[in-house]
């Protein structure tokens, strides 16, 4: 099962290594981090997706609450949550039927189209990781994909209660 973890840390030089470091010791794989500063400077914000059971992740949760720099963890997955992800991929458009078909696609799905090349499109896409599959599948299915990047998940809790130090 994909799981969605936040964790609030000091933010000090070592700090994401010694998370990073402790999946890695554990063979727990990272699906894809993010991490920035919170509205404190003091404090970093780190979204790791993983795979695992409910007693991988309580493990894994249990760990990383034992490091120095570490204030709180949380499991965004089992609580409402908003989660997304940005999207950058360029494809061929290299005649008329294609553009407007990868313009038709980028529409639906809400993306942009911000830049273009004399052969190519360059979308983005804010969503999350479902739809950005989707998006992907459907812009398969018309052109070739030239290049890809996709920035990781984000996450946030619904509601009142907030991650803080």
């Amino acid at each position: 099962m994909r799981r969605i973890l936040s964790i609030l840390l000091e933010n000090e030089p070592g700090s994401l290594s010694r998370i990073v470091g402790l999946f890695s010791q554990r063979a727990y794989n990272i699906d894809s981090l993010t991490v920035g500063t919170t509205d404190d400077n003091t404090l970093s914000r780190i979204t790791i997706t993983t795979q695992g059971d409910d007693r991988i992740v309580e493990q894994i949760t249990k760990q990383v609450n034992k490091l120095v720099d570490v204030l709180k963890v949380i499991d965004l997955t089992d609580m409402p949550n908003i989660e997304r992800e940005l999207l950058l991929v360029k494809v061929y458009a290299k005649d008329e039927v294609t553009r407007a078909s990868v313009t038709r696609i980028a529409d639906v799905y809400s993306g942009a189209i911000i830049d273009m090349g004399k052969q190519s499109y360059t979308l983005q896409l804010i969503s999350n990781a479902e739809k950005i599959e989707s998006f992907l599948d459907m812009l398969r299915h018309e052109t070739d994909i030239v290049e890809l990047v996709r920035s990781g998940a984000v996450g946030i809790g619904r509601g009142d209660k907030a991650l803080k130090g």
